[in-house]
Parts: structure tokens; C-alpha cells; sequence
């Protein structure tokens, strides 16, 4: 199964548009969270991006809500949203989680606390393709100040439930960056598509 990947648009239609072009060639395309801006422009992020015929899993970000990213995928037939469930295409399971993990400084931003985000974590089967918008805490996450951002949660997850794969973004210094734990190869997307044999 040949997958397609991405994070972080925030209301980059030009972007959108070669992401079509490109699911073309996917069995499955995943964007794991903030196709809008500070909760603008998702709409229109989205009917651009609904002409992807792929099945395609979506996240919501800390720019969203997971029922406004709902509410806009209605128009994106093949799409599904994933917020603490999952999914199976081709014998291949998913599990998703979106939403800014740990609670951002933003007072706009759609997060969830640590517990909460292991809570919904809890269910992702073992071994399942991990789909966060957040990534784990001392991977993939450092900010430009060269912080660790991510989430404890998440890490805690791919600890218990090592999926072979977890894909984020959020952090956006550390678009492009990979790293491994255990048997889990860990990328964090950005917005330029990324290709992933499963």
C-alpha cells in the first residue's frame, strides 16, 4: 500500500491542489491536522483538496475542531476523520488523533491535555499506522528555540502500542525530521507530501 502524507497546509491552495495531483498515485492519502489558520479558511482548504478520489484519513489540528473538520469533509466523499478512533483499509489499520497535545499557549487553539490525550489513545490498536498531529515529546518536536514540544502521551503510546509507523507535524521547525523508536519510524510531515510504502 502506497501512502501519501501531509500536515500543516494552513490555507495553502496551491499546495492543495499538487496534493491532488499527487494522490493520484496513492492507495491511501493521511493529512494529519491544520488545514486552516487560527480556525479560518478550512472550508476552502478542503473543497480544494475534495477532489481527491483516494480514501483519505484526516486528523484535525490545533487550527480546527475535529467537528468542523467533520463538518467541512462532508463535502470530501472519500475522506474520514479520525479523533481517537480508527480505521482499516486493505487490511492495514489506522489510528488518529488530532488536536494540540500538550495544551498550547494559544487561547484559540483546538487542544487536549495530556490525560486526555492518552485517554483517547488507549484505544489505538497494537501496531496500528499512529496518525497525530502533535509528536511525541523528544521527537520530531523541537521548536526553533530548540525545545521539546511533543506530547507525552503520544510517546507513551508508540512505547505500548509500537505502531511501524507514526506520522505528525504541528511543529513546523521540525518539518521533514525523522526518528525511531523501537521498531516505529517516526516522521514529521510538513505540508509538501510525503510517500510511504506499508
Amino acid at each position: 500500500m502506497r501512502m501519501l502524507a501531509f500536515s500543516d497546509l494552513h490555507r495553502d491552495l496551491d499546495q492543495a491542489a499538487l496534493l491532488v495531483e499527487m494522490a493520484a498515485e496513492a492507495d491511501v492519502v493521511v493529512g494529519a491536522g491544520d488545514f486552516a489558520s487560527i480556525h479560518e479558511g478550512l472550508e476552502e482548504t478542503i473543497a480544494v483538496l475534495a477532489a481527491i478520489e483516494t480514501p483519505s484519513l484526516l486528523v484535525p489540528g490545533n487550527n480546527e475542531t475535529d467537528d468542523a473538520l467533520r463538518e467541512a469533509a462532508t463535502a470530501w466523499p472519500a475522506a474520514s476523520v479520525l479523533h481517537g478512533e480508527g480505521a482499516e483499509l486493505d487490511g492495514v489499520e489506522f489510528f488518529g488523533l488530532g488536536a494540540g497535545v500538550p495544551i498550547t499557549p494559544w487561547d484559540w487553539s483546538f487542544d487536549l491535555s495530556e490525560d486526555q490525550a492518552a485517554a483517547l489513545l488507549a484505544g489505538c490498536p497494537a501496531e496500528a499506522v499512529l496518525i497525530v498531529h502533535s509528536p511525541p515529546q523528544g521527537h520530531v518536536d523541537r521548536s526553533g528555540a530548540g525545545d521539546h514540544l511533543g506530547s507525552t502521551a503520544i510517546l507513551e503510546a508508540i512505547e505500548s502500542k509500537r505502531p511501524s509507523l507514526a506520522i505528525c507535524g504541528h511543529i513546523h521547525e521540525s518539518w521533514g525530521a525523522e526518528s525511531e523508536l523501537g521498531p516505529t519510524r517516526i516522521v514529521n510531515l510538513g505540508p509538501s507530501g510525503s510517500w510511504f510504502d506499508l
